[in-house]
């Protein structure tokens, strides 16, 4: 008789494929066993091929386009879970790194932030190979998810979400860079440039979402295309015009503020 336990199967759900391409290679290394039986690249096709391919486990990044990671993982627990009666483990991709830890702590569901890290990844499959051989063990599997995953899930909705990384390319090279060591964002036609002291890089998010995405209490807008961390400003000073103009510690840069932020700098 095949006594063989049947391959643990996952759908991975990040609507950047270097992203996928990153976790999809790094859960090979720490966990050979796994079989990534789909990949999604919005929350819409997340909940599809879950349903479709009925994975063991759903690794979902939280912000995707059209809906959310959490959204989806509502969609995802409300499925129909056939014969098996078992529900997937959700586990979370993120680059938002003050969003509801500690609802991820408690282990109702877990998380990885980005860039995936081996180690952090392995703890993560340590996890799910040990709450799913215990849910083998039990003789009867709800259908329904725990109440600490509903609830988590419910926290984790109303929390605030800021970007903790930025993706971005350097030279012919895509890099992660901490929003903790951005100087400033500026943005052109087609790309905003991320400065910090180190790196220039590019992205194509434009100033407006990114306005949505960083902490206000960190990050000001003071021109329609500039947005600066607020620690980065040294002065404040005023050029022949009149205008305002912030000058960056450790940076030659000079960011003009145009006169719908100037209430920003009361005090000049």
């Amino acid at each position: 008789m095949n006594t063989t336990p049947a391959p643990i199967r996952a759908v991975l759900a990040d609507d950047e494929r270097l992203m996928r391409d990153q976790l999809r290679a790094r859960l090979t290394e720490v966990w050979p066993e796994l079989h990534i039986v789909a990949e999604a690249r919005n929350g819409q096709e997340a909940v599809a091929l879950t349903a479709e391919h009925r994975p063991d486990v759903v690794f979902l990044d939280i912000r995707m386009p059209g809906m959310t990671g959490i959204e989806a993982a509502r969609d995802i627990l409300q499925l129909d879970v056939g014969d098996d009666g078992l529900l997937p483990e959700i586990v979370f991709i993120t680059a938002y790194d003050e969003y509801a830890v500690q609802a991820f702590e408690q282990g109702a569901v877990d998380y990885v932030l980005k860039p995936a890290e081996r180690e952090r990844l392995a703890v993560t499959a340590a996890r799910l190979r040990q709450r799913l051989a215990a849910r083998q063990d039990e003789d009867a599997p709800a259908a329904e998810p725990p109440p600490r995953v509903q609830a988590a899930l419910h926290q984790l909705a109303g929390s605030p979400s800021y970007l903790g990384w930025i993706q971005a390319s350097v030279g012919t090279a895509i890099q992660m860079i901490p929003v903790d060591e951005v100087l400033f964002f500026i943005s052109d036609e087609k790309y905003t440039r991320v400065q910090t002291a180190q790196v220039e890089a590019l992205i194509r998010k434009p100033i407006k979402e990114l306005v949505q995405e960083l902490d206000p209490a960190l990050f000001w807008q003071i021109h329609r295309s500039t947005l600066v961390a607020v620690k980065a400003i040294a002065a404040v000073t005023r050029d022949f015009r009149g205008r305002q103009i912030v000058g960056i510690k450790g940076h030659g840069q000079k960011l003009e503020v145009s006169r719908s932020y100037v209430h920003l700098f009361k005090s000049m």
